[in-house]
């Protein structure tokens, strides 16, 4: 089939509840006539209704645009998104989650951003949070982790080099930056089952960094991330940080030299460690009462560990390669 202008995936794991809303905002999607689009769904193993949802939005689906649906069996988000990369046939491939529903001109803005920033490989938006119930007070020191990005509203680069990059939740990438550049199996792949440990996002784009390509800020696109009562809870918080936090040292050295590399770890586990005894200092009791400062010490914690657990994982992998041979 002939090549289109612009591809919205949608990966999703047991999402019948929640993907009808996402299609009927695609469905209103306004200002679209001047380009060809498509949406395709990606099941990610589902074991719910996911497909049938699918189905009944295909059967009366809107002639501006093509809904498509794709079984993608090998669990994880990267792999669900390689996936999405193979079946697009739009230059430009967006990645919305299944909670996440854009503004009605948020396609539009998304199209028009990539042409006039050509050298920009991927680019997200403002995700704004949409909370069940209110969250707790400070809330806004740790809304990062679900997310949530509200930057101003100048378009600007991230800055990669330390970790500065828009979350996969609504992020647009060049076909062409993903394909030559991001290798075909990950060492992330998002949370899987009951392993929380994160960052595929992160590791795809710092790939796309390294080769040349620019990552934006477009601040145009606003979305809003659908954040139910049980994410502000805090054994998920605590995971979901512990998660973000693991592979920081991963992505520190995923294209440092291997001289770099001690200098760099001593760097992540001197700094986590400061930071930890100054926000004892500063809280102390409160860091087991208050969720934000609980959250914040479980950050400079697993941060402190990333190197330690990077190292454990190398040793693993090492070993079941020379079992191998």
């Amino acid at each position: 089939m002939n090549n289109i202008d612009f591809s919205i995936a949608i990966p999703t794991y047991n999402g019948e509840e929640r993907l009808p809303k996402v299609l009927e905002r695609l469905k209103q999607q306004i200002c679209t006539v001047y380009f060809t689009w498509e949406v395709i769904v990606i099941d990610n193993n589902s074991d719910d209704k996911t497909v049938e949802v699918v189905q009944s939005y295909q059967a009366n689906w809107v002639n501006t645009s093509s809904l498509r649906y794709c079984f993608e069996e090998k669990q994880g988000l990267a792999f669900a998104r390689q996936r999405a990369i193979k079946e697009a046939r739009g230059e430009l491939i967006a990645f919305i989650d299944d909670d996440i529903l854009p503004s009605l001109n948020w396609l539009t803005e998304a199209y028009y951003f990539a042409n006039n920033h050509p050298q920009a490989g991927a680019y997200g938006g403002q995700i704004h949070g949409d909370f069940e119930v209110k969250p707790p007070d400070n809330f806004e020191r740790i809304e990062s982790f679900l997310a949530i990005r509200e930057k101003g509203e100048e378009a600007h680069l991230y800055q990669p080099d330390i970790l500065s990059l828009p979350p996969g939740a609504a992020l647009v990438v060049r076909k062409q930056a993903w394909c030559e550049n991001v290798p075909d199996n990950p060492v992330l792949i998002g949370r899987v089952n009951e392993v929380m440990l994160a960052g595929e996002d992160y590791e795809t784009l710092l790939h796309m960094h390294h080769s040349g390509w620019e990552i934006w800020y477009n601040p145009t696109m606003h979305v809003y991330h659908q954040i139910p009562q049980k994410r502000l809870e805090k054994e998920y918080l605590i995971s979901l940080i512990r998660g973000c936090s693991l592979c920081i040292c991963y992505l520190r050295l995923l294209k440092a030299k291997s001289w770099q590399k001690p200098i760099i770890m001593a760097k992540i586990m001197l700094g986590s460690f400061k930071r930890a005894i100054s926000h004892i200092i500063k809280y102390q009791w409160q860091i087991k009462t208050d969720l934000v400062a609980a959250c914040e010490m479980e950050f400079f914690v697993s941060s402190f560990l990333s190197p330690l657990y990077f190292l454990r994982h190398t040793v693993r992998s090492n070993l079941r390669t020379s079992l191998n041979k």
